[in-house]
């Protein structure tokens, strides 16, 4: 009612400003011209209750030719309404549909009036009423029910051919995927996330549950309330099911929500810092020295990973160093560690004049070899080794033969005679450890 008592506001200023007006000043006009019967009219025109009753009576005119349809205003005008959403009714525990729109366009066809009426209703019921269809495949009409009986209208689409198939059910394995890893303190871990049971029922077509490889509970980092060590509950964790290529299957998940209890963790380390000089300083110079501003620091990462690191190494290039340098290093992360409690660090590193020491009857020993192979040596070289050390004599003359380790690899090698690389190792990574014997000869026989 207040819609309508501003629309015949409007209607009847306008009819007062466009008719009223302009009709009172040609008749002022006209009389002007005439006796005092004229003036008389003139004064009579003049009256505000005049004028007043005149525009009422033109008001209600108008009003009613409006109510017959008489003027032009009653032609007929279209309204189109996008995007009006589908209801379907069907039996959801027994069915799965396919075909269905979800949303379709009206076109209203009707005067101004009644169309600006129904734009203005909230209910627009589009309905596909399938009780009572079978599986298989049908074609079903797309209804528009409203209240204005004078609107035409037409559906877009106004037929749909939908698919109805039998839901059938299966039971699967849940597995859990974790999103926003990255927003996860770099200082924590997720230890271990637990939830109720790894068992849930899909629902859906035969056809859609063939294209199910794995349901997961999408565990994201974003919802934990806190991000220190403890164990935080997730409640409300959707469930999404995947076919083999990572898309989502539209299927019914039961349940669709899963409580998840996450465990954060802080798994830590202290290890040394190991400097390894690659390259060769410059002839006739040695390392003296190598120092470092910090010898130690915190790592954190898995607690597996941290099981295996016994020291993280800084590599430094000596490659024709000359004279003492300092190095300023940024660490790196091995694999599988999440933070560092330092990210760099400054490596000196003095030198001196190189000297030579050697050491004979070096034990060489037989790494990855088979457990059901022997290794003979086929001749004195292959079990002992002189290896020459280069460095600075207060550095070389401090080192024992039980401070160097001389090998041979035999990982891949089969049963029969090898000529294989003698390798040298030391524990000061000043020295240069070089063995005289460069390749031995063996032989590998099974036990």
């Amino acid at each position: 009612m207040k819609k309508l008592r501003k629309l015949l506001q409007g209607i009847t200023h306008f009819i007062d400003k466009t008719i009223v007006v302009p009709i009172t000043k040609l008749l002022v006009h006209t009389t002007s011209h005439f006796d005092k019967n004229g003036r008389r009219v003139e004064n009579w025109l003049s009256k505000t209750n005049t004028l007043l009753f005149i525009s009422l009576f033109l008001a209600i005119a108008v009003f009613i030719m409006i109510d017959q349809k008489i003027l032009i205003f009653t032609d007929n005008n279209a309204l189109v309404l996008k995007d009006q959403p589908v209801n379907v009714t069907y039996n959801k525990e027994k069915y799965v549909i396919e075909g269905l729109p979800e949303t379709v366009d009206i076109t209203l066809i009707g005067s101004k009036t009644d169309l600006y009426i129904a734009k203005q209703s909230s209910q627009h019921d589009v309905a596909i009423d399938l009780t009572g269809l079978k599986p298989g495949t049908h074609k079903v009409s797309i209804k528009y029910n409203q209240n204005t009986g004078s609107i035409e209208y037409m559906v877009n689409p106004s037929v749909a051919t939908v698919i109805i198939y039998e839901k059938v059910s299966e039971t699967r394995t849940l597995s859990v995927d974790v999103l926003n890893k990255d927003k996860l303190d770099s200082k924590l871990t997720i230890s271990n996330i637990s939830y109720d049971s790894d068992k849930v029922v899909i629902k859906g077509a035969e056809h859609q549950l063939k294209e199910v490889a794995q349901v997961k509970a999408l565990v994201d980092i974003n919802n934990l309330p806190s991000q220190e060590v403890g164990t935080f509950t997730l409640k409300n964790v959707p469930l999404k099911a995947y076919n083999d290529k990572g898309e989502v299957v539209d299927v019914e998940i039961v349940p669709e929500t899963l409580e998840v209890n996450v465990e954060l963790a802080s798994p830590s380390k202290e290890l040394p810092i190991k400097v390894i000089p690659e390259g060769e300083v410059a002839n006739g110079y040695a390392i003296s020295t190598i120092s470092l501003n910090e010898t130690k620091l915190t790592v954190y990462g898995e607690a597996s990973v941290l099981n295996n690191l016994n020291y993280i190494p800084v590599k430094i290039d000596v490659n024709g160093l000359k004279s003492n340098k300092d190095y300023k290093v940024e660490l790196e992360k091995p694999v599988g560690i999440k933070s560092l409690s330092i990210t760099n660090v400054t490596v000196s590193v003095t030198l001196d004049e190189v000297a030579n020491r050697k050491l004979d009857n070096v034990s060489i020993e037989y790494k990855n070899l088979g457990e059901n192979f022997a290794v003979q040596g086929m001749d004195e070289s292959a079990t002992k080794v002189t290896v020459t050390l280069k460095g600075v004599a207060d550095v070389i003359n401090d080192i024992a033969i039980e401070d160097i380790s001389a090998y041979i690899d035999l990982k891949g090698l089969e049963e029969g005679e090898h000529e294989v690389d003698v390798k040298v190792e030391g524990s000061d990574n000043k020295v240069t450890y070089i063995a005289m014997t460069k390749k031995v000869k063996i032989k590998i026989v099974r036990k």
